[in-house]
């Protein structure tokens, strides 16, 4: 593996991505609001499209926007108004457990620790991270499948999953980076490196990158 300009790949990309109109920089200019509105959005928006999430927590967040406001709510309740999200039942009943926990373990408060956050049901890595990021300002890194795939095909890790790679990329990727890679990697992933059929003719980083697995491309 040769040795991967990230400097001039990300220093490209800051330039580029905001004129993109990707779905999650719509979704991020949504989200705002308090640490827990960020960590029931991020719940919310896991295998939903971003457009979809942000009617949900529209929705959701005229009725209830804290931990003690949502244990008022019944879980149907919660259901009918989150609907049509990704596993919306389990999403609901999960809002409901995480506000008794955080009353009960955390004084209604979200903790800023990422072992204390995983203890939580339903967050995992990503979320875990993503709140770290979004509602505390702490140097963290969110790897979801854009970043994971991304990272690989341009050749700058080579990793099985994208819990290998939020490691690699914390041995590798300069700190200055971290808490702005993912934002700009899902927008760069959403619109032009996608999954199949990149638009490798109109990427702005295309002479950087590898182009590993990619078969085809546009």
């Amino acid at each position: 593996m040769k040795n991967f300009d990230i400097h001039r790949f990300i220093s490209i990309l800051k330039q580029e991505y905001t004129k993109w109109e990707a779905p999650t920089l719509k979704m991020i200019s949504k989200k705002g609001g308090s640490v827990f509105e960020i960590l029931i959005s991020t719940l919310l928006s896991l295998r939903t499209k971003d457009d979809v999430t942000i009617i949900a927590c529209q929705r959701l967040f005229e009725k209830a926007r804290t931990p003690e406001e949502f244990i008022k709510l019944d879980v149907e309740a919660i259901k009918s108004m989150i609907y049509p999200v990704g596993f919306y039942h389990t999403k609901a009943a999960r809002i409901k457990e995480i506000s008794e926990i955080l009353i009960k373990q955390y004084g209604g408060n979200v903790p800023d620790s990422i072992n204390e956050l995983l203890k939580l049901p339903g967050v995992g890595r990503k979320t875990a991270n993503l709140v770290l990021i979004e509602g505390f300002g702490k140097e963290a890194i969110c790897v979801d499948t854009h970043v994971h795939r991304i990272s690989n095909r341009i050749g700058y890790i080579k990793t099985q999953n994208p819990e290998k790679t939020e490691f690699a990329l914390r041995k590798k990727l300069p700190r200055k980076y971290w808490m702005k890679y993912n934002e700009i990697l899902v927008a760069f992933g959403q619109t032009i490196c996608r999954p199949v059929s990149p638009f490798c003719s109109k990427c702005p980083v295309n002479e950087l990158c590898e182009k590993i697995n990619v078969t085809k491309f546009r």
